[in-house]
């Protein structure tokens, strides 16, 4: 089984995000970056499928220079090689620009199974997958917290609202966003960090015009404040205020 893992490179959670001079992105020139913790489960995913299937793992990655890092770590913990569609605007690019640039490489290796995390750490949108898989033309399924390969294709569990869990039957080739938590991540060891160095990464120049199909008009750090209010009367009427502001000014509460 020859299975693709998409994955990205953002900020680590740690970092103090601070807002760019243009006020369209973070300031991340001297920022510490990390491999998106949901692609880190997709890869694993991919791993084990791997070694219960035989075939190839291959990293497709969709960012700036600086994204070898997160490609190096993949490769050390497993993934035989990667694909690097780099440019600088795909750092801060929405799903339609990402999701077509990884198309373009994803589409002329013909995989059987293409794999991403659920969403990003960083915008969070839950796009890139879905969107990657209607520009391949090819089945999808999303939240994904089991696979099972069977006989004409796959067999995969999605996690609903409430605790409920959906099985899915679907053909391949076929496109999975995957849940954290569906597994437990392996790290690299030594002697993978070193078989890494010598794996292949292939550095293609993304397809098309790389017109965005969102725009970010402004982003800023929301304003911390705190205000007091006196709620008098009697205890009665005081407790019938406080549940009206909780449920009606605060929603905390219905």
């Amino acid at each position: 089984m020859k299975i693709a893992v998409c994955i990205k490179q953002v900020v680590t959670r740690e970092w103090g995000l601070r807002v760019d001079e243009q006020k369209t992105w973070i300031r991340d020139a001297d920022a510490s970056f990390e491999l998106n913790e949901p692609d880190a489960y997709a890869l694993e995913e991919a791993l084990r499928l791997k070694e219960k299937q035989g075939g190839e793992v291959v990293v497709c990655c969709a960012g700036p220079a600086r994204a070898t890092q997160v490609i190096r770590e993949a490769l050390a913990r497993g993934a035989d090689r990667a694909v690097h569609i780099e440019a600088d605007s795909l750092a801060s690019g929405d799903a339609g620009t990402v999701a077509a640039a990884l198309a373009a490489a994803v589409r002329e290796e013909a995989f059987d199974l293409v794999l991403t995390g659920l969403q990003s750490d960083d915008q969070g949108f839950a796009q890139v997958g879905v969107v990657l898989a209607e520009t391949l033309g090819i089945p999808h399924a999303t939240i994904i917290m089991e696979v099972q390969v069977v006989e004409g294709g796959l067999r995969v569990k999605r996690e609903l609202e409430g605790g409920w869990f959906q099985w899915v039957s679907l053909p391949l080739p076929a496109l999975l966003t995957i849940q954290s938590g569906i597994n437990q991540l392996r790290y690299a060891t030594l002697k993978g960090i070193m078989a890494a160095k010598k794996k292949e990464i292939r550095k293609v120049a993304p397809s098309g015009d790389g017109a965005r199909m969102q725009e970010i008009l402004a982003l800023y750090v929301p304003e911390k404040g705190k205000t007091s209010q006196m709620i008098g009367g009697s205890p009665t009427d005081a407790a019938k205020g406080l549940v009206t502001k909780l449920r009606d000014e605060a929603r905390v509460i219905q």
